[in-house]
């Protein structure tokens, strides 16, 4: 089953395309990495994907429904985690998770809680001002926020990239693990190359909005005839026709 599917999906600002003809498709129960250099388009296109903005064109389907039409229904069984959205500070933290509990209907509000919390090492945290978090904490409130409701569908955007060593590598079991036991399909966006062949099925390469090649890690070190992803990663950003005016 596909579970995302964009058509020609176009978003201009100021007449300039950051998302450029974007069509791609995300298989239910895998982790897929969304890749690109920066200013690819990557996180306008998760944006959209959540409908925080409106494409200037195009379509997005998720689970099979049109996002125009089944905009809550979709919100519902999703969910969204990066280190560069900012819960509000003025709250504590287990007043932050409780509001977004509620906000999912979330049943046994304290019990979910106290489990993530305990899974990401920030039950001491929990009465702390969240304007008071480090980077690094702030990422992993982040993460236990995206698990509240169980989603079926996950984006998570660079959701380590200012983890210590230890809570990245126990995030990315975590991650590998509801995958496999909850089948949930998560889209995945990172820098990190050596994580994402370690956790991606798939990978989307963008670059310029525009969808430039996508395959299994192997498959894609295979074509571009480089020893790993990282090379690859080089290969497509690098490429001369990517820095081209459209």
């Amino acid at each position: 089953m596909v579970v995302i599917e964009t058509e020609n999906l176009v978003k201009k600002f100021n007449g300039v395309a950051a998302v450029d003809g974007l069509s791609m498709q995300i298989h239910e129960g895998q982790i897929t990495g969304l890749l690109g250099p920066n200013g690819a388009g990557k996180t306008t296109t998760i944006q959209m994907l959540l409908d925080l903005i409106t494409p200037t064109s195009g379509a997005i389907k998720i689970f099979g429904k049109d996002m125009k039409h089944h905009r809550e229904e979709i919100l519902g069984r999703i969910n969204f985690s990066s280190p560069y959205v900012a819960l509000p500070g003025n709250l504590k933290v287990w007043e932050n998770l409780a509001t977004f509990a509620r906000l999912y209907g979330v049943k046994d509000i304290k019990k979910k809680i106290n489990d993530l919390a305990d899974f990401f090492e920030i039950r001491n945290l929990l009465p702390k001002m969240t304007s008071s978090l480090s980077t690094g904490q702030l990422t992993r409130l982040n993460l236990t926020k995206a698990l509240l409701n169980d989603p079926e569908l996950l984006l998570l955007d660079e959701p380590t990239s200012s983890l210590d060593p230890d809570i990245a590598d126990k995030t990315r079991l975590m991650l590998k693990r509801i995958q496999k036991e909850r089948k949930v399909s998560i889209l995945y966006t990172s820098h990190n190359m050596e994580e994402v062949e370690e956790l991606c099925e798939r990978v989307i390469f963008i670059s310029n909005g525009k969808l430039k090649d996508d395959g299994t890690p192997a498959e894609l070190v295979k074509k571009y005839g480089h020893k790993d992803l990282n090379d690859v990663f080089l290969s497509i950003a690098r490429d001369p026709e990517n820095n081209k005016k459209t």
